[in-house]
């Protein structure tokens, strides 16, 4: 009997800006992730329930839903509230980190953010799959 192909780690990216999703995007799928875009926290909120990512970005300054309602809404449902958000934004400052830890984010990464950040992440708060 073969051994079971792994699957790979399914991620969401949700923000407003095009060009971040499509960065995000190109280097988690170059790592072997599947990703799903959102472009908002509504949007996000949908997709999460029919996608179920293993690990979330959300950005924080988004029109309607930002990432700090975002993260909240995510981590008071039973089923998502282990499922690991990170931030990601502009705003690096004390208070805005603060701020994203209260709505319950597992990690905070300043924009412009690196390829090397977003993997570090994705290895840092997904299980091993071995």
């Amino acid at each position: 009997m073969e051994p079971e192909a792994q699957s790979p780690v399914r991620v969401l990216v949700i923000d407003d800006s095009h060009t971040i999703r499509r960065s995000a995007e190109l280097y988690l799928t170059e790592a072997g992730c599947e990703v799903v875009l959102a472009e908002d926290g509504f949007d996000a909120l949908v997709k999460i329930t029919d996608h179920r990512p293993q690990l979330i970005f959300v950005d924080i300054m988004m029109p309607r839903l930002d990432g700090y309602q975002t993260c909240a809404l995510i981590k008071r449902h039973p089923k998502f509230a282990a499922t690991p958000v990170i931030m990601l934004s502009s705003k690096d400052g004390l208070f805005d980190r603060a701020r994203g830890r209260l709505a319950g984010s597992d990690l905070y990464i300043a924009k412009p953010f690196t390829r090397d950040a977003l993997l570090k992440a994705v290895f840092d708060h997904v299980p091993a799959r071995h």
